[in-house]
Parts: structure tokens; sequence; C-alpha cells
């Protein structure tokens, strides 16, 4: 069975990977340890190697019981996975919320102009002049010493237990509708109850993510728990495909992010 038609074929490159990450713990009967991985990445993971193989595990741990971006570790079924095993930092600084507000891309973006690569931090958290980090153990040391400002905060960041954390359980309201098709501008008109022409406006404006990802093609397919954001407007997902309706058209169940 060719495995690839079941993905989108800009997925293809991260599939290799998996492919390859498993392979050698195959081979090697050595773990592998993932950087951070969006939700759709490891899904991705899942089901290439729970489909392929009865003999190794996949575990995932973000820092907390919500973590969205998440490590992942592949192992042989019998190895028994510690948290320390997923080699996590949790960064925490403060800053006074009466002269600035930090919003989460000021800190996506003080982060990656440290030369940093993206998957190397996982969730941030940001609220009432707390920032903390969920970032890879290798890279701890380096980002306490340098990452020292955001905008026009001075920040003195310091390591926490994961305990530490707080955490924010994502809400999400479900929907069903029917629509005529998956097409991304049909979905994006429903979820956000705006105009066909002000969906394909958005669109085109690289204003849509699909997985994280900018898409400019208002044809593009929507697949099942594709998770989809439209900035501004939040963000929503595809829940599942529940068959036609009489007029043939698609019931879905989608589900919404609550503020």
């Amino acid at each position: 069975m060719d495995i690839y038609q079941h993905f989108r074929q800009d997925e293809y490159e991260f599939i290799d990977q998996v492919i390859s990450w498993k392979d050698g713990v195959e081979r090697t009967y050595q773990h592998k340890l993932t950087n951070f991985l969006d939700p759709r990445q490891q899904d991705i993971l899942k089901m290439i190697v729970n489909s392929s193989s009865d003999e190794l595990q996949v575990k995932f741990h973000g820092g907390g019981n919500h973590s969205e971006r998440k490590r992942a570790i592949i192992a042989p079924y019998y190895e028994e996975i510690d948290v320390k095993d997923f080699q996590l930092s949790l960064l925490q600084a403060n800053y006074h919320v009466k002269f600035l507000t930090l919003e989460h891309r000021d800190i996506m973006g003080s982060f990656l102009s440290l030369g940093i690569k993206r998957e190397k931090l996982g969730d941030i958290y940001s609220e009432g002049g707390l920032i903390q980090l969920i970032v890879a153990g290798d890279i701890s040391p380096f980002v306490l010493i340098h990452l020292t400002g955001i905008k026009r905060a001075k920040l003195t960041f310091a390591e926490k237990p994961l305990s530490d954390l707080v955490e924010k359980e994502l809400a999400w309201m479900e929907t069903d509708k029917t629509v005529s098709s998956l097409r991304l501008d049909n979905l994006v008109k429903e979820i956000y109850n705006i105009s066909r022409n002000d969906a394909a406006d958005a669109i085109r404006k690289k204003l849509v993510k699909v997985n994280f990802k900018v898409i400019e093609d208002g044809k593009f397919a929507v697949f099942e728990n594709d998770l989809i954001s439209l900035r501004g407007k939040g963000r929503s997902k595809l829940i599942k495909i529940n068959g036609r309706s009489k007029k043939d058209k698609l019931k879905i169940t989608i589900a919404k992010l609550r503020d």
C-alpha cells in the first residue's frame, strides 16, 4: 500500500523524515527524541508508526496536560519512557503590564531573532505580565543568556520546574453544518460567517492558515482534523465528515475555539 496516498504532497518530506526515524529505532533499538511537533505532525507520526509496526511505541509530551506543541519519542515497545526523557525546560520571566503588553507574536519574533529554529520552541504563555516558554533542554542555557528583551521590555528569564507551568485548557465549541464542498474558501465562509468574496480575499492576503501553514489557494481541500485559523477571527477545525444530506451537500461537524 502506498502510504503517501493518505497525505498531501506538501507533507511528503515530513513523512520521509518519520519513516527514517522509525527505521533508525528498529535498526538500533535506541529511542528517537524529536523536536517540537505541531498537532498535524503528531497525527502523521502516530499514523505512520502505529500502522507499520507492533514493535514500537510513540509517546508525546509538551510540558503540560494541555500542551499543543509536543516532542515525541519513538521507542521499542518494552522501553519505559519518563518525563525527563523529553528534555523539556520551562523558562519564565515577568514584566510590568502597566507600560507594555507583549503578545504571542512579539515573543515568537524575539525568540526566532536569536537564530533558533521554530521547532526548538514549544508552547508560549503570556498573560498578566507573566511569560512562560517551553523549550528544548539543549538550547535552554543559550536562551537564558541571550533573550534579555522583547520590544521595550527588559527581561530576565529563569528556569522553573515544569510543575510551575500555567495551563489553560482550550475550549472548543462544536457545531454541525452543511457545505457544498470542502474547499478552503467555502469552509472559511461557513465557519466564520463571512461572504465568499471576503473569505477568498482573506486567503489571497495570506490571513488564513491550515495546520499552521499559510494557504493562498481557495480551492485547497480541507481534511478531517485539519486546523484552520483566520487572523483576527480565531481558530477552528474540521472534526468530522458525516455523509451527505438529501440535497447532496456534505454534512460536517466543525469546532471553533472560544475566546
